[in-house]
């Protein structure tokens, strides 16, 4: 990426994070959801699997604290297409239209707009599970946030082309969100294992990027970085951010 083309993104990043150091509201908001899955559902997770052959290892906390970082990126992403129609609404995406900026920067420097709340976010749920044993390997856990944040960019891309996709059936974008969300969540392994599931849901989840990227984090988090999984968690990474980028920014020149 040229040297102008990184001056449009951090244009366009500086612009979205504006409101957003003069609210902080917001991220504070964002930080009870994965709260309360550590809070509640956890202590049942440690309750009901602590030592069980099903993959979760000797530590639960390690099993479940990268998942959550994980949910906390596929929901934070996924749904900024929703300020998109906003910005439809009020004439906002429009003047941005207007402005010599490149239209890969104006995805570009949103999606990694949503990357910054989300990283503050998963450095406190790490902060806040220390004392209760979660082992924090930096290295692995840089490597795993930076994985985290290349997948978020290719899917919060795929979040705004539905956007200007359903525009004008702004609805569709939530039937559509909530209808591809949550079986991907459960083919993934996120909150329970799927090693004692039915066999068609373990064969389906080879074929799901979210699992893929679950497997690498709780690695990457664990200190593993020499494994194949942790390759198949970058491929699947990069093949979203990819396919997301060529589709959103697709999507943004046809949104004139």
């Amino acid at each position: 990426m040229s040297t102008l083309a990184l001056r449009d993104v951090g244009i366009v990043a500086a612009r979205e994070l504006r409101p957003l150091l003069r609210s902080p509201f917001s991220l504070i908001f964002g930080m009870i959801q994965p709260l309360v899955f550590l809070a509640l559902f956890g202590p049942l997770l440690v309750g009901s699997l602590r030592g069980q052959e099903n993959g979760l290892g000797s530590d639960v906390w390690q099993w479940f604290v990268p998942a959550i970082l994980v949910m906390t990126t596929l929901f934070g992403t996924s749904t900024v297409g929703a300020n998109l129609l906003g910005e439809f609404v009020t004439g906002a995406h429009e003047r941005m239209l207007v402005t010599p900026l490149a239209r890969h920067a104006l995805l570009v420097g949103r999606a990694l707009k949503e990357m910054v709340p989300l990283a503050g976010q998963a450095i406190i749920v790490v902060l806040v599970m220390l004392p209760f044993g979660f082992d924090l390997y930096p290295a692995g856990a840089l490597l795993g946030l930076a994985l985290l944040t290349v997948f978020g960019v290719g899917l919060g891309s795929l979040s705004y082309a539905l956007a200007v996709a359903v525009r004008r059936n702004d609805w569709m974008f939530w039937v559509v969100h909530q209808t591809l969300l949550f079986p991907l969540m459960i083919l993934s392994g996120m909150l329970l294992p799927l090693e004692t599931g039915p066999e068609w849901m373990r064969v389906a989840s080879h074929f799901n990027p979210l699992a893929h990227m679950v497997t690498a984090e709780r690695l990457l988090f664990a200190g593993t970085v020499d494994d194949r999984a942790v390759l198949w968690g970058a491929i699947a990474a990069a093949a979203t951010a990819v396919i997301g980028l060529a589709v959103g920014i697709r999507a943004m020149r046809r949104s004139t």
